[in-house]
């Protein structure tokens, strides 16, 4: 048998899950989504694949391409390889679940693959926990959103955490008013481009009769209260400012509910923000890469408002303290089975001879990694 290691290579961006990451991972999607089901929230479970123009319809639209493709050998059908969940739910609540009462919440967990990984985020095959609001228009419904993924990473065990609200519907809303849109999408892409970077020099070269508008975007950034009241100076057009409205209302509530919580605003950014269509949000942290997680309001396949979030659980498990070992247990030949049933029962990870141990029980059990053995009447410490 060969054990050239070329033969193990893995795809760049994929690697294995190994002990005792795997585990932790395991533990921590269960917490998640106890938190997302004492919030009301029935868990779902999408496939891994599916047809091409199923996964991506409505929201699914703005994956395309990070979607691997394939022939269905079956159907001779193209699908594609899932590269995030939402869109999935999306169309559970949109088909299966139409005739369900609304508000629809439903939460999921599982993962997903991409073509390439981001610059903050290489990986391709990435773990994904999060909810989905279906059928509630309200800023409340928003507001649920944010503070379900703060209780969620706060009893995860994440240290620190700040939420920044984005409005990346605001921004051609704007330029709509001002006729920009009508230059084409190119330059409307260059300009938003240039507003995710900051570039003030670029806004004002592109942005024409908004340049006012958008220069006082760009400084109505930061905290929340002082960010909104920069925004609300701002003469918008009646579009954006219904936007703008809806923000107040959502920082408020959030505020109201969680006064500790650092929250931030950034009305300019739309990076990450494809298929949703008002107010959305990043999950941050310190001394991570990329973010917690995002979410936000969208529309569904049947037309319906909805909003959520998902989590990225490679960053979420960066964030938390290693976990401690487990206490594991040898038990050497002779142990009954009524003894090792005791001792799991009692909280120990037991570990048992095969017919390895018969020279130095002691020297297999630290072998083997156990801090602990079994003598046939009580735990011995090694």
């Amino acid at each position: 048998m060969s054990t050239d290691s070329q033969n193990y290579l893995l795809p760049a961006g994929l690697a294995d899950g190994l002990p005792p990451d795997a585990a932790f991972e395991a533990v921590m999607v269960e917490r998640l989504m106890a938190v997302f089901a004492a919030w009301g929230y029935e868990r779902v479970k999408p496939p891994l694949i599916e047809f091409e123009d199923s996964l991506l319809s409505g929201p699914g639209a703005a994956m395309s391409a990070h979607t691997f493709r394939l022939m269905d050998p079956v159907s001779q059908r193209m699908m594609g390889l899932r590269a995030d969940i939402t869109p999935q739910v999306a169309r559970i609540a949109a088909s299966r679940l139409k005739n369900s009462p609304r508000p629809l919440r439903l939460s999921y967990a599982g993962q997903v693959l991409r073509v390439r990984g981001e610059q903050m985020r290489p990986e391709r095959q990435l773990g994904q926990a999060g909810t989905e609001l279906v059928g509630a228009p309200s800023a409340e419904a928003d507001a649920e959103a944010v503070l379900l993924a703060v209780d969620a990473l706060r009893q995860a065990g994440v240290p620190y955490l700040a939420v920044d609200l984005n409005l990346p519907t605001l921004t051609p809303s704007i330029l709509a008013a001002h006729g920009v849109k009508e230059r084409g999408v190119q330059e409307q892409a260059l300009l938003i481009g240039a507003l995710d970077r900051k570039d003030v020099a670029a806004v004002r070269k592109l942005s024409g009769d908004s340049a006012i508008l958008l220069e006082g975007l760009l400084r109505a950034v930061g905290p929340a209260k002082q960010a909104l009241a920069k925004l609300n100076a701002l003469d918008l057009p009646a579009p954006a400012a219904a936007q703008r409205q809806r923000l107040n209302e959502v920082v408020d509530l959030i505020l109201s509910a969680a006064p500790d919580l650092p929250l931030t605003i950034d009305p300019t950014d739309h990076r990450g923000f494809e298929y949703h269509t008002g107010i959305t949000f990043s999950l941050l942290g310190r001394r991570v890469s990329g973010e917690f997680g995002r979410g936000g309001r969208y529309i569904n396949q049947a037309g319906e408002e909805a909003t959520g979030f998902t989590l990225y659980l490679n960053t979420v498990l960066a964030a938390l303290p290693v976990p401690a070992a487990p206490r594991r247990i040898f038990l050497p030949r002779g142990t009954t089975p009524q003894q090792a049933a005791s001792l799991r029962a009692d909280g120990w990870v037991t570990i048992q001879d095969l017919g390895l141990a018969a020279v130095d029980p002691a020297a297999e059990a630290k072998r083997l990694g156990c801090q602990h053995l079994w003598n046939g009447r009580e735990v011995q410490a090694l």
